[in-house]
């Protein structure tokens, strides 16, 4: 861009800024700016749209960055961590000849230049080639499964080969793995029928299961590689492009068209068939949400984390999904209501695990503020909320805060001693429904800071003096209670409104987004070099009424308990390049004055509790062999070892089933205002049967209402 164009560019937006313009308006001037732009370089479509991309970067994004070496690099190792995740393509001297670019993106950004993405384009696709002739000479005969050798799992650990004969050596192993499991799975299935006498299992011999195994994995790579010859010049500029907005923080991304329609769907709250909110990152599948009242959820095995390998219909042919656009496997996994599909999974601890689910429609009533009596010495009312949702599309429409009100009303009318608010697995979602609630249970005051790029904080508030529940309060969260559950948690905790149980810190995202469709900043004569695509950019910034932000800290419980999970790092600081904590001034807010002096002991008797509960020290036990089985990344090739320990870690897994089944709370009921609509409909009467038998199931609930006799 000539310095004549970029200072005018620069000038009008300050003067905008000066002249005190909404922050709307400002972002239409740049980028409608940019339009200028692209009447110099109007040939050059991946010109134009870099640079309408780093215009509105630099003026819109939360973090003022440099654009210099340092951000360059950061630019280089992102990039080239994904363009070849698994080191399946790349030799050494493939990355040394990409070091040359290391500290030259920023220069290649600023000049509109595409040099290093080209030469990289060039590489990886005749790596890819070359490739292909050695996974179909490597299966076409048997592997020796008896040697002692193993293989390491994680590309992290691994080094890119030295030379040609080195990444066929890699491949071989690779190859060898995924045949080894099929087949061990193959020989459990004919090891079950013959105990059962199940005849409509076809014997084979271990030659002919090998045999099939490999025929399984060729097809499997096979597939791949279609996947590869599909994934176009655009898809991989797009990858390039993210590796740019990315180093922002991992919630700043470039959508092309195609893509953007990819995001809508992770976004629109459900996957139509099972209910579970995907993301494609690294060449994985991942589950990154639940929704509340779906198939998933009421199965209840699948988490947030997991990894989805294969999906099969029914009894079919699994099909492997690594590498898969995201589209793609969205259509494997839908499908109509009462059919099956099986998802082979695997989790964060590595186990790898088969999960049948009916699919179905999301019940809407599942997604709403459910309430029950628990009575554990005294009568305390529970509250669970999945969601922070409102209807944002007509007024008056149905919203979380509303729906919680009227569920601590019913519960004061049933005289319970104290509330638990449930915000477990809770993603957070409207902000203003986090202000509105948490003024049911102070006098009034500030919630929740927001600020943006530029300027000071502005508060959110409770303006209303009413207090609407002023007993006993404990709310429960755990590493995926996000966002606005955060914020939640963190004003009931300044204010000491209520004692916060959980295990550790919840997730840590603390900070909006805003999406900018660029092909609205192009004048009409710039038609043809539509459509550019969008940008999610994060714009602001949560703090604590402290001072302190909830983004990356998240919010650490008062008391916390033991969890499958909790030595397992999770959430936003394990994202790449996270935006990092820091601290505003503190509001002026006046902390909430009755019980506040008890809760000392009331954490330290809470603690004692947990050492000594039987559950909770099986819970401590398996979340150490989580953590060792995550951690676990070299496997053995030899087929007889592998069998002995895939049967030792289903056994421990067994045994942590039995946590569940053997914990149970007092008498827990649904409300009396509540049994009219429930007893009006059978399918209501079986969901609320097993809603209860969960909850009666949860040792974490069970201590929640501790906690709170302790209060009163």
């Amino acid at each position: 861009m000539n310095n004549k164009l970029k200072n005018y560019i620069q000038q009008k937006y300050q003067t905008m800024k000066k002249n005190r313009l909404i922050k709307v308006v400002s972002v239409l001037l740049v980028f409608s700016l940019f339009a200028c732009y692209a009447t110099l370089k109007k040939e050059n479509k991946n010109e134009v749209l870099i640079s309408v991309m780093m215009q509105g970067l630099g003026q819109e994004h939360y973090t003022d960055m440099q654009i210099d070496d340092k951000f360059s690099q950061k630019i280089f190792d992102l990039y080239l961590k994904r363009l070849d995740y698994n080191k399946k393509f790349l030799l050494q001297e493939d990355v040394n000849s990409l070091k040359k670019y290391r500290d030259l993106i920023d220069d290649e950004i600023k000049a509109g230049n595409f040099d290093f993405f080209n030469v990289s384009l060039d590489l990886i696709k005749k790596r890819e080639d070359e490739a292909r002739a050695y996974y179909k000479d490597l299966l076409a005969s048997p592997f020796d499964f008896s040697k002692d050798e193993s293989f390491e799992s994680d590309p992290k650990k691994s080094s890119f080969a030295t030379d040609k004969n080195a990444l066929k050596e890699a491949w071989r192993k690779a190859l060898k793995y995924q045949t080894m499991t099929r087949l061990a799975e193959s020989i459990d299935v004919q090891d079950k029928a013959k105990e059962t006498k199940d005849t409509s299992v076809k014997p084979m011999t271990f030659a002919e299961m090998e045999a099939d195994a490999r025929k399984k994995v060729l097809k499997s790579n096979d597939d791949w590689f279609k996947r590869i010859d599909e994934y176009n010049a655009n898809d991989r500029l797009s990858a390039f492009l993210n590796s740019i907005t990315n180093v922002y923080d991992p919630h700043t991304e470039f959508f092309a068209p195609k893509q953007k329609a990819n995001f809508d769907i992770q976004m629109s709250g459900q996957l139509e068939g099972i209910g579970a909110q995907l993301q494609e990152k690294d060449g994985n599948i991942k589950i990154t949400n639940i929704v509340p009242g779906s198939p998933s959820a009421r199965q209840g095995i699948l988490k947030a984390g997991d990894i989805i390998l294969k999906v099969a219909q029914g009894n079919g042919e699994a099909v492997d999904i690594v590498g898969m656009p995201l589209d793609e496997a969205v259509q494997l996994i839908r499908g109509k209501k009462g059919t099956e599909v099986r998802l082979t999974v695997k989790r964060v601890d590595n186990s790898v695990i088969i999960v049948p689910i009916i699919r179905d429609v999301v019940v809407l009533e599942e997604t709403y503020a459910q309430s029950a009596i628990v009575n554990n010495k005294n009568k305390i009312g529970y509250i669970r909320l999945p969601v922070f949702y409102a209807d944002f599309n007509k007024r008056g429409g149905r919203s979380c805060s509303e729906d919680v009100k009227q569920e601590v009303l019913k519960l004061k009318k049933e005289n319970v001693d104290g509330i638990v608010l449930d915000l477990r697995d809770n993603g957070g979602g409207s902000l203003q429904d986090v202000v509105d609630m948490a003024g049911l249970f102070i006098k009034s005051g500030p919630i929740v800071q927001v600020k943006g790029r530029t300027g000071n904080a502005y508060l959110l508030e409770d303006k209303d003096d009413a207090i609407v529940y002023d007993g006993p309060l404990v709310i429960m969260v755990n590493t995926s209670s996000a966002s606005a559950s955060e914020i939640m948690a963190a004003a009931m905790q300044d204010y000491k409104r209520a004692i916060i149980i959980g295990t550790n810190q919840t997730y840590g995202k603390g900070t909006v987004q805003r999406i900018y469709n660029m092909d609205d900043y192009l004048r009409g004569e710039f038609n043809e070099l539509k459509p550019l695509g969008s940008v999610k950019m994060t714009v602001q910034k949560f703090y604590r009424i402290n001072g302190g932000a909830t983004q990356l800290k998240g919010v650490t419980p008062d008391i916390i308990v033991p969890d499958a999970y909790s030595l397992i790092d999770r959430g936003e600081k394990e994202t790449d390049y996270p935006m990092q904590w820091d601290e505003i001034k503190p509001a002026n807010y006046s902390p909430w004055t009755k019980s506040v002096s008890s809760y000392d002991k009331v954490k330290m008797n809470s603690k004692q509790r947990i050492q000594n509960s039987p559950a909770f020290k099986l819970v401590a036990d398996e979340s150490q062999n989580f953590k060792k089985q995550s951690e676990k990344t070299v496997y053995t090739l030899n087929l007889d070892k592998y069998r002995k320990e895939q049967k030792s870690q289903k056994d421990d897994i067994k045994k942590y089933e039995d946590i569940y089944k053997e914990i149970t709370t007092e008498t827990i009921a649904n409300l009396v205002a509540d049994l009219p609509s429930i007893e009006s409909d059978t399918a209501k009467v079986s969901r609320n049967k097993e809603w209860l038998k969960n909850l009666k199931k949860d040792p974490y609930i069970f201590e929640a209402t501790n906690v709170v006799n302790d209060l009163k």
